[in-house]
């Protein structure tokens, strides 16, 4: 009596709950439960019946049936996951990854006469909805750019992503679209996370906000992709390149000993170019940037300087170059301390000369004082000669004959 109902428990739960399947390969969502027939055992108890287990390792690695697990009706639950009913079914009421492999019956009936089944066993979960992490909002033309990762979690077996542009897919050629994935496996649900990295150069003139959307496929069982919400990036063409100047303070590049010089790189464009440096005609070893600054700069900094814009649509542009030199060095700028030199002591020359001349003239100027008075006395001296000759001269004229 107590057998009989529950068996008929058994049979009420399995139709609610669990699903009876009688073919030989069979899909089951993790989680749910699973019943496998008995072909050819009697309905009621006492049956002759044995279940065996193979896993898929031992299938597809070794082959060997002593790796077969018995289990058997007398016996209690094997491994808490596996029951064999009064029927002769076997019921796993949660199946998993771990459940995975071949199930095989062999029953005897009470006429003697023996059935065999097999079951290949597979299991499957379908993860949410795909999504796009880290989008674009702007796209080059011209430019190869990455446009989003794709990621799905919690699949099983792993499945696949795929990309569309314009609800059409993208096939990575390795040139204008290019795919990075990578699969991991969670170490204790065994699930699958997939991701996806899309990189595209979009064309010159084509959309200006084109649509692009991943989708997963799932490996088992079969049935429609899952999508992610699309995105749409902005695409702007890239504008030309001007002129690469190079502006450099102090202006003229000249400096003294341990002074500081600024080099700027000045290359208008979107988005915009990697600067590289370059002296005397070969790059330096520095990382990308506009500015060059060379603090407490001694005679091995001297030299012609530029610098080169790199733009991925345009290619390398170089400025004119600019000639750094130090005051007092010899070298390269000995021609021109001596010019300065010079000028130096032409102007200290010409000062003398003025000098030498408004001292000239002061001393002319005052001999023409001290030369005038004297010339006066003279004529005075003259005028009271004169003067007493003519008294004279009347005297002699009257005391004639």
């Amino acid at each position: 009596m107590a057998a009989g109902a529950a068996a008929g428990a058994w049979v009420l739960v399995l139709s609610l709950w669990g699903a009876v399947v009688g073919g030989q390969n069979v899909t089951a969502q993790i989680g749910e439960p699973l019943v496998l027939n008995c072909k050819g055992a009697p309905k009621k108890p006492p049956q002759q019946l044995e279940w065996k287990l193979a896993p898929p390792f031992c299938l597809q690695n070794t082959g060997r049936t002593e790796a077969w697990k018995v289990l058997s009706p007398q016996g209690g639950p094997w491994d808490s996951v596996a029951h064999v009913l009064p029927n002769g079914s076997l019921l796993l009421p949660a199946i998993g990854i771990q459940d995975e492999g071949t199930f095989r019956c062999r029953a005897t009936n009470r006429n003697g006469k023996e059935t065999k089944s097999n079951y290949r066993v597979r299991v499957y979960q379908i993860p949410g909805k795909p999504e796009i992490v880290d989008p674009a909002s702007e796209l080059m033309a011209g430019i190869p750019s990455k446009v989003g990762t794709c990621v799905s979690k919690g699949g099983y077996p792993a499945g696949t992503l795929s990309w569309h542009l314009d609800g059409k897919p993208l096939v990575p050629d390795g040139k204008g679209v290019s795919v990075k994935e990578q699969t991991w496996r969670h170490p204790e649900t065994g699930l699958f996370t997939l991701q996806s990295e899309l990189m595209v150069t979009p064309a010159e003139g084509g959309a200006s906000r084109p649509t692009f959307s991943c989708s997963f496929s799932p490996g088992l069982p079969r049935r429609r992709a899952l999508h992610a919400a699309p995105i749409q990036p902005s695409v702007w063409e890239p504008e030309p390149l001007e002129e690469v100047q190079l502006v450099v303070e102090p202006e003229g590049g000249v400096v003294a000993p341990g002074g500081t010089v600024t080099l700027t790189c000045k290359a208008p464009a979107q988005p915009p170019p990697q600067i590289h440096w370059m002296k005397d005609g070969v790059p330096l070893s520095l990382s990308p940037s506009p500015v060059l600054i060379l603090p407490e700069v001694g005679p091995q900094d001297q030299g012609t300087y530029s610098c080169v814009a790199t733009h991925p649509s345009h290619g390398p542009q170089e400025s004119p170059t600019v000639s750094i030199s130090i005051i007092g060095s010899v070298g390269g700028s000995g021609l021109g301390t001596l010019a300065l030199a010079l000028g130096i002591l032409g102007g200290l020359g010409t000062a003398a000369l003025l000098i030498g001349i408004i001292m000239w003239r002061r001393r002319r100027h005052q001999g023409e004082e001290r030369k005038a008075p004297e010339n006066q006395e003279e004529e005075e001296e003259r005028a009271e000669l004169n003067q007493s000759e003519e008294p004279e001269a009347g005297e002699s004229s009257t005391g004639g004959p």
